[in-house]
């Protein structure tokens, strides 16, 4: 049976750090898994704005900058650009959630911008999933000469060294792939698994328990899960390559804001009980919705041919369920039977917003030809809230509701 991925082992640091690993679940290393950080009596951890730091007021302290060496004591700031008080905590913390050592940057794409950078394949085998993420490829390509190949291309042409770029669950749907089998297929031809995992979030996926060798988090979205904040999020176990990455983030230049750090400290606190709880409500929405869609005849089935999620991969389950053993992730998608009605159907609801971007506390609808122009305009994507499933659900029926009378009045 696979580990469930909000319990994890760690090593549970006091402001006298012990040696001894204790397994704690996901939700207690959020909330005390910066404890050995506290300098003060605050509970709530202040925002750090300084760009400088003071070096040591004893010259024998003082060491050059040639002479540092990993791993660098916590609390030796001195340019933010390297690193920052505020940054560091949620670096800190989000390293036993994630299952490994992290860097933090300034938005997801930068993320993924500095891994090309740092591996600098030759070839990249990638799927559909979100095109910033091709946008970044194509910059990459025009430096480089990178090949680009599907994510299911022939083993044979992957070469040493060269990425699977693996998306899981996908965006915009809300699908899954097997990670596993991905992983197996790079690492038998020398090549690097890294997933891009932002739709399934600590609490509802490991991807390292699969053979990730690389994960990679928009922290926008459930990482920050307010709509406040940019940021993305690297992580590996690979030896020393935090370190290296980390030397090429001084130069890229792509740090994550001191205000983004504090914004996601205080996110983090609340990260398993607000995806699972997402999560949750989103299974029962997609379900509903799958149900009333096969009556061909009634009020949803008129206007939506599918209904798009990875708890309807109903033959993928024997793998599904030991990737995602605690939820499916909060986002769907539906295609709707023309290109007219997947444009109107957002005006009409009332407690999903028409916006992009997904995770936040608030229920989300994206007509996605808004931002996305390699989708199906029939296409609209939904990033499930915290609000009432039930309620979500009254405000769907109404919304198709609200289109059948738009039809009938314009016959």
């Amino acid at each position: 049976m696979a580990p469930t991925p909000n319990l994890i082992t760690a090593v549970v640091h006091d402001p006298e750090p012990s040696s001894s690993p204790q397994t704690q679940h996901l939700s207690t290393l959020a909330i005390h898994g910066d404890d050995h950080l506290n300098r003060s009596t605050d509970v709530a951890p202040a925002l750090h704005v300084s760009t400088t730091f003071r070096y040591a007021s004893n010259p024998s302290d003082l060491v050059p900058a040639k002479d540092l060496k990993d791993p660098l004591p916590i609390d030796a700031h001195v340019y933010s650009r390297y690193t920052a008080p505020t940054s560091t905590r949620f670096e800190t913390i989000l390293t036993p959630l994630l299952g490994a050592p992290c860097l933090t940057y300034s938005s997801g794409l930068a993320a993924v911008h500095a891994l090309y950078v740092y591996l600098n394949p030759k070839g990249v085998s990638i799927g559909g999933g979100y095109h910033g993420c091709h946008g970044v490829l194509g910059l990459h390509q025009k430096l480089t000469g990178a090949k680009k190949l599907p994510l299911d291309c022939p083993e044979e042409e992957l070469q040493k060294g060269d990425i699977v770029h693996l998306e899981t669950p996908v965006n915009p749907t809300g699908e899954a792939f097997e990670i596993k089998k991905y992983a197996e297929k790079a690492h038998r031809r020398g090549a690097w698994l890294f997933v891009d995992a932002t739709f399934g979030p600590p609490g509802l996926q490991d991807p390292f328990l699969w053979g990730a060798d690389v994960v990679m988090h928009a922290g926008t979205k459930y990482l920050g899960g307010h709509s406040d904040m940019l940021c993305g999020v690297l992580a590996t176990k690979h030896e020393g390559w935090i370190e290296r990455l980390r030397d090429d983030r001084t130069y890229l230049g792509s740090v994550v804001g001191s205000l983004e750090g504090w914004l996601g400290v205080r996110s983090l606190r609340t990260l398993e009980v607000r995806v699972q709880r997402q999560s949750e409500s989103c299974k029962k929405l997609v379900h509903w919705l799958e149900g009333m869609r096969q009556d061909v005849e009634g009020l949803v089935g008129k206007v939506v041919e599918k209904v798009h999620h990875a708890s309807l991969q109903i033959n993928d389950m024997g793998w599904l369920k030991k990737q995602m053993p605690n939820g499916f992730g909060p986002v769907f998608a539906i295609t709707l039977k023309s290109e007219s009605v997947a444009k109107s159907l957002p005006s009409t609801l009332e407690l999903f917003h028409h916006a992009t971007s997904l995770g936040g506390v608030e229920s989300l609808i994206e007509w996605r030809a808004m931002s996305d122009e390699t989708v199906d305009t029939r296409l609209v994507r939904v990033s499930t809230g915290l609000e009432h499933w039930e309620d979500l659900r009254d405000d769907l029926l109404r919304g198709f509701k609200a289109l059948e009378e738009k039809g009938r009045d314009s016959v």
